[in-house]
């Protein structure tokens, strides 16, 4: 028995083992197809042409498809032969629809609007609402606490250094006594720094000419403190000094801990600000020291809610807040409280040890 190339037998050759187990092999099996052409009966005639499908052989205007007919060409349905014809489409270029304000293609938009751009999409920066003007980082945040405090611990140290020196030195208090006139014009500078950087925004926020303001009006508030602290007491004076510390370090620490917002009462306390300077005006008429006793305590309570609701502003997490970049008017904000209370404060301990 011959094999292949791959060792297996070739199929149609006559195989012993098969032969033994399965007889030998029928007919039909190993064998080439047959050849219809050599069957019995002759060639088969040619396939016979059909009919156009779809249609009835008797039809009319179709020729029937007999068998034995060659397929003769299909007749051929009306159909529109190229070129089509065009129908009124406009031509370009085409109708544009309204455009939205503010969006590349839109002629009617004006040039310094926020969403005009003449070759890409309106920046994310052009819209104001979304700015970031850093309240939400804490570093930021911090940072400008720190140097409010530290401005605000520079003022008070040159504040104090001037009660001290017009408490202590009998020279100083002779030349106060004796030159009024420089209290006034102490005065009138104070208010006029005041002005500047309570109402010139641009100004304060200016470097350096805002420190160089706030130095200004520093050192005529502490000439004027100092000249109203040399009436009093040395002992008067000090314990005025320590109860203020003691009042406002209380009032800053529980301002930066609390939970409760008290900047949503800075409106009522500008109220009671007003009344307090109708009462003022009424003290310049009766001379009593129980009147003057109650305005003192009544002006430093104020101040003192004043310097909660300022410490406050700071922190940027309450209902209204200062930028990082008011670090001047922050300072000046509690510098103005502080030195309110101490004022009221030894108002109401030199009336009460007469």
């Amino acid at each position: 028995m011959s094999q292949d190339k791959s060792g297996y037998p070739i199929m149609g050759e006559s195989n012993p083992l098969h032969n033994n187990i399965y007889g030998p092999p029928q007919p039909g099996f190993g064998m080439p197809p047959p050849n219809y052409s050599q069957a019995p009966g002759g060639p088969y005639p040619p396939a016979a042409g059909y009919g156009q499908p779809g249609f009835p052989q008797s039809a009319p205007g179709f020729p029937q498809a007999a068998p034995g007919f060659a397929p003769g060409p299909y007749p051929q349905m009306p159909y529109p032969q190229m070129p089509y014809p065009q129908g009124p489409y406009p031509q370009g270029p085409y109708q544009q629809g309204p455009a939205q304000p503010g969006f590349p293609g839109d002629a009617s938009a004006p040039a310094g609007s926020p969403g005009y751009h003449a070759d890409g999409p309106p920046s994310y920066y052009d819209n104001e609402e979304f700015t970031n003007s850093g309240f939400e980082d804490k570093t930021i945040r911090q940072a400008f606490i720190r140097k409010v405090f530290m401005v605000l611990t520079v003022q008070l140290l040159v504040t104090f250094s001037f009660v001290a020196v017009f408490t202590f030195v009998d020279d100083a208090k002779y030349f106060v006594r004796r030159n009024p006139w420089t209290y006034y014009v102490s005065y009138a500078v104070f208010f006029v720094a005041l002005i500047v950087l309570s109402c010139c925004g641009d100004f304060r926020r200016k470097h350096p000419w805002n420190l160089v303001a706030l130095s200004i009006l520093t050192l005529s508030l502490s000439y004027m403190v100092s000249m109203i602290a040399s009436f009093y007491s040395t002992e008067t004076v000090i314990i005025a000094v320590g109860i203020t510390a003691v009042v406002c370090f209380t009032v800053v620490i529980f301002s930066l801990q609390s939970k409760y917002d008290f900047t949503s009462c800075r409106g009522v306390l500008f109220v009671c600000l007003i009344v307090l300077l109708l009462f003022s005006i009424l003290c310049i008429f009766i001379r009593h020291k129980i009147l003057h006793i109650v305005y003192a305590s009544l002006g430093a309570l104020l101040f003192t809610c004043f310097l909660a609701v300022d410490t406050q502003l700071l922190l940027g997490n309450k209902k209204l807040a200062l930028s990082p970049e008011e670090y001047v008017f922050a300072a000046l904000n509690l510098y103005t409280d502080i030195i309110n209370i101490f004022l009221y404060l030894l108002a109401i301990v030199g009336r009460s040890r007469e």
